[in-house]
């Protein structure tokens, strides 16, 4: 039973605009609500028995609708009631009815019951779109409710630990995936924030020297109905209506702890000396388009909060490809993201963020823009331009792909690494000279707007596509179980399943795929610019062929970690390739390669391309038919920059020998003053990458087909 009369009228003062939201103080709470359209506010207080106390907002401010209730302290629930114009066809679509989540809101109780009292149109219509008046069928008891939440926790000596891109290796990873069958993590800490940070998962990752944990998004998130109907769930995440609320499902202690429990991962993993960048998803909301749910930012100002149609408002304008698109050109919807951001950066403690589809944020009218307001306001921002900033630089609208376009202030996820490195080692002919480009930090794509290789995310493989196992053991997606008949997801995957699709038994066709993806881990780590890899790549995690999981809650996504026994070799081998990059500054510059002669008259070079016959690459040599097979000289006593202290940094120098050839090739040990004596440091055509080959200037030695050798200069 719900009732709209209190048995108690708590204390009404004022309040004050500012901040946003619901803030306890020690004493009470001020509520402060946006609405530009509203006529009337009611702040809704619902008691445990689901009791409503309406209370109306008297005060307004610049159209922001506020109270201070001094009896109200942390676990109070509850919503808004937005009274205003009912007219679709101007964008406008208030309705009383709905119990309105705080777009402000730091926790969120309870669960969605899908039916016509989330909606603001009648289920039955004909034309549901047709602007007929709201059924005004009451959403409480079926909608979540926002919560107080205390803000007060000990960080103690917490620090951000800063690190410099150039020596950051970013790992991707879902907190209910990484956990959930966890052997080490205790079952009840298991798909929480808890459990990720348990000293079994941190372990885990400190042997793969990473630096950052990059987190598929934790804010508050819905599951969709078609998803429920077919028995899935939204697993992935992006489908937010909360942007300060750490999703309640992850939290052991539940809704009333989510901000507690979050806070401790963070100051846990800080003390382990590694920083949680967290995926944002500013884009859209889960409230989707004119036949989505009324939620909270519909109901309380559609107008301000997203992007509409010119020509005719009832519908929204969708360069997300999920119904809507977040209005970032509205002053207090921008107001929104950016107080986000500082939330949880200042309250949260977190160290960078990843922006999905960051594209959309930039458009003004239309075009991306990279003058847009958005980046304006982050770029002055003292809090947020502070931390990591890392944008999926596209999204599915006209003119989306973005990459290489963004402001100096940013670092991207590098689609075009991903795509010519995938392309290089399946043996796409006419690769090279743009693999050489992706391997050196995308100076064609970074440079000119003043950024740093290390603006450059690298990456083979991510939560969207295959893992890395899918990408050497498929050549076709396989995504029945999402139940849309295999026809969502990327149809080019530049994968290819060395000659049998799926799970083999045939020892050369495992050996091979084994071979294929430590090269391609190999060359994630010799690369310019910061590495990223998915979570379980490391142990050979597999969703089948499956390359669009975000609906598969489930043994498909979740990580195997029996796996960690069964791939023992590609697991020793990560550790090895990782801790490789970590001890050698040669492979993380913090500067393009020049390509000169290091000082007058010398022809030893920073970097030089040579081919297999050990001479020099002339630009004739770039399209000819050895253009699978190349060796990189890197110098390590040309490296530009100094280290922190202002001191020189030296290195040893190495020769990569690339070989994406179906057979081996002869190599020539070159001449030229690169070096008298290479000895092996690493090889991907060994299980762990052991190698103990000594190689002298002219002599010749057989590079194996599809395999990455690194030699170490040593006289």
């Amino acid at each position: 039973m719900t009732s709209t009369a209190p048995t108690s009228v708590p204390m009404v003062w004022p309040g004050s605009a500012y901040p946003l939201g619901a803030t306890y103080d020690g004493a009470g709470t001020n509520f402060s609500v946006f609405s530009e359209v509203a006529d009337r506010v009611e702040l809704c207080l619902i008691a445990r028995d689901g009791a409503e106390t309406r209370i109306n907002l008297e005060e307004v401010d610049g159209y922001v609708w506020h109270c201070y209730l001094p009896a109200v302290t942390p676990g109070q629930r509850y919503g808004y009631r937005v009274h205003g114009p009912w007219n679709p066809a101007t964008g406008q679509r208030c309705d009383p009815s709905k119990l309105l989540l705080d777009p402000y809101g730091k926790t969120f109780d309870g669960a969605f019951r899908w039916g016509q009292a989330l909606f603001s149109f009648d289920l039955e219509a004909e034309d549901p779109a047709s602007g007929g008046n709201p059924p005004m069928v009451d959403s409480l008891g079926h909608t979540m409710t926002s919560v107080v939440t205390n803000p007060f926790f000990d960080w103690g000596s917490d620090r951000p630990p800063k690190i410099p891109y150039h020596e950051t290796i970013i790992y991707e990873a879902h907190v209910k995936g990484m956990t959930q069958t966890h052997p080490g993590v205790p079952e009840p800490l298991r798909g929480t924030y808890a459990g990720l940070c348990h000293p079994a998962i941190i372990e885990h990752l400190q042997s793969l020297h990473v630096t950052a944990i990059e987190l598929m998004p934790v804010h508050q998130f819905m599951h969709d109905q078609r998803l429920l109907d077919l028995g899935l769930r939204n697993y992935w995440g992006y489908n937010t209506f909360g942007f300060f609320a750490p999703h309640n499902e992850y939290a052991a202690t539940g809704a009333s702890g989510a901000v507690a429990e979050f806070k401790t991962m963070v100051k846990t993993f800080h003390e382990a000396g590694i920083e949680v960048i967290l995926d944002v998803v500013y884009n859209h909301t889960a409230e989707g388009n004119h036949l989505g749910p009324t939620i909270n930012f519909r109901g309380i100002d559609n107008a301000a909060y997203y992007r509409l149609l010119d020509e005719d408002p009832r519908y929204y304008k969708d360069f997300t490809g999920t119904g809507n698109s977040l209005n970032a050109r509205h002053p207090h919807t921008l107001q929104l993201i950016m107080d986000s951001l500082r939330y949880w950066v200042t309250d949260m403690h977190v160290d960078g963020f990843r922006f999905d589809l960051a594209a959309t944020l930039a458009r003004e009218l239309y075009d991306v823009d990279r003058l847009s307001g958005f980046f304006d306001l982050v770029q002055q921002d003292p809090v947020v331009s502070q931390v990591k900033l890392i944008a999926e630089p596209w999204d599915v609208g006209p003119g989306g792909y973005q990459v290489g376009n963004f402001p100096g202030l940013w670092t991207e996820w590098n689609g075009k690494y991903r795509d010519t490195v995938r392309d290089y080692w399946r043996g796409e002919p006419a690769t090279l000279g743009e693999f050489a480009s992706r391997l050196t930090g995308s100076s064609d794509l970074y440079e000119a707007t003043g950024r740093r290789p290390w603006a450059s995310i690298n990456f083979v493989t991510c939560h969207d596509g295959f893992t890395l196992a899918d990408l050497v053991s498929y050549n076709e997606k396989h995504n029945e179980a999402n139940g849309e008949d295999n026809r969502d997801g990327e149809n080019h995957n530049r994968s290819w399943n060395c000659g049998v699709e799926g799970p083999t038994d045939d020892p050369e066709i495992l050996a091979l795929r084994a071979r294929q993806m430590r090269n391609m881990m190999a060359t994630l780590m010799v690369s310019q610019g910061t590495p990223m890899i998915a979570h379980g790549d490391e142990i050979g995690r597999t969703q089948h062929g499956n390359n669009n999981a975000y609906c598969q809650d489930s043994e498909l996504s979740w990580m195997d970690w029996s796996l960690c026994e069964q791939n023992a070799d590609l697991l020793a081998f990560a550790r090895k390739v990782t801790r490789f990059r970590r001890d050698h500054p040669v492979f993380r510059r913090r500067r393009f390669f020049d390509g000169k002669p290091i000082r007058s008259g010398e022809q030893v070079r920073d970097i030089a391309w040579l081919t297999p016959d050990g001479r020099e690459m002339t630009p004739e040599d770039w399209d000819a038919g050895f253009g699978k097979c190349v060796l990189v000289f890197l110098n390590g006593d040309a490296i530009p920059e100094p280290d922190a202290r202002g001191e020189r940094i030296t290195d040893d120098s190495f020769l990569l020998c690339f070989n994406a050839h179906h057979e081996d090739v002869e190599v020539v040990v070159p001449g030229g003053g690169y070096a008298h004596e290479w000895t092996g440091a690493l090889d991907t055509a060994h299980p762990v990458g052991d190698t103990d080959v000594v190689l002298r200037v002219g002599e010749t030695f057989m590079l194996p087909a599809r395999s990455l050798l690194i030699l170490r200069k040593t006289a």
